[in-house]
């Protein structure tokens, strides 16, 4: 048994990391095992993604969190609303593009990224952890990340015109999913897309993995749009989308304080 616990790719991949020069010491097992599952199990190749994620994060989330002083400009657009979990757990967030614009600042845009994850991620505890500290006699637990937390996305393309698209930023955005938030992504629905954004898209796949592909759904017609509202839920759809929840700006969700 000690010797199967040895050579587990979770213990190899630890010792990777520390021949990397780096340490998982203060992180979860199933957060580990998100860099192990988006590497195929590959405990040298996990390490590596865990130590870049590990830099990245150290160079554009020094504090460990971006304020909303720091993303001013992306925010002001209130292009994206956080709503509640869906039929399976995971928290919802929209993207309403014809509301953005190409940002000017990038470095600010890639914060405002990381942000929008960031709080998506941290805002719902999951499912199985609520049940768990319910049946211990806990509680239901503040709002903390345990590792393994997924979300759902919908990028709603209704009314938008040339002046909305930003390849630069799609790309950013599904990069930064698979690269330094690896198996955050459940389910990425994208809703009323125009003629002329098929082309547009068709080039965007180019920069995203098979594993993010297959997650990614154009909603196109009644069948797709009554599974995609199954799968997402009534009680935390919007109505404009065939819900009954109303939409809540990401700026508008507040965050309890973490436990110390």
């Amino acid at each position: 048994m000690e010797t199967n616990q040895e050579n587990s790719p979770l213990t190899q991949m630890r010792k990777s990391v520390q021949k990397l020069g780096s340490s998982t010491e203060n992180y979860s097992e199933a957060t580990l095992m998100r860099f192990l599952v988006a590497r195929s199990m590959e405990p040298e190749k996990a390490a590596k993604m865990f130590v870049q994620w590990q830099k990245w994060r150290a160079s554009l989330v020094p504090n460990g969190f971006i304020a909303d002083s720091e993303v001013p400009d992306e925010l002001e657009a209130r292009k994206i609303y956080l709503q509640g979990l869906s039929t399976k757990g995971h928290p919802l967030m929209i993207v309403k593009g014809s509301k953005h614009y190409p940002s000017k600042d990038h470095l600010q845009f890639k914060k405002f990224v990381a942000h929008l994850l960031d709080k998506t991620i941290a805002r719902y505890p999951s499912i199985a952890l609520i049940c768990q500290c319910l049946s211990e006699g806990k509680g239901s637990p503040k709002e903390r990340e345990i590792g393994n937390e997924k979300l759902i996305g919908i990028l709603d393309l209704q009314h938008i015109s040339y002046k909305n698209v930003d390849v630069r930023g799609l790309i950013t955005g599904f990069q930064f999913l698979q690269a330094y938030y690896p198996e955050r992504l459940a389910k990425c629905f994208l809703l009323h897309m125009p003629w002329f954004f098929e082309s547009i898209w068709k080039m965007i796949s180019r920069f995203l993995d098979k594993a993010t592909l297959e997650k990614i759904v154009i909603v196109t017609n009644e069948d797709e749009r009554t599974k995609f509202i199954k799968e997402v839920g009534e009680e935390t759809l919007p109505e404009e989308y065939g819900g009954k929840a109303k939409l809540r700006a990401l700026q508008d969700v507040q965050l309890a304080p973490l436990d110390d």
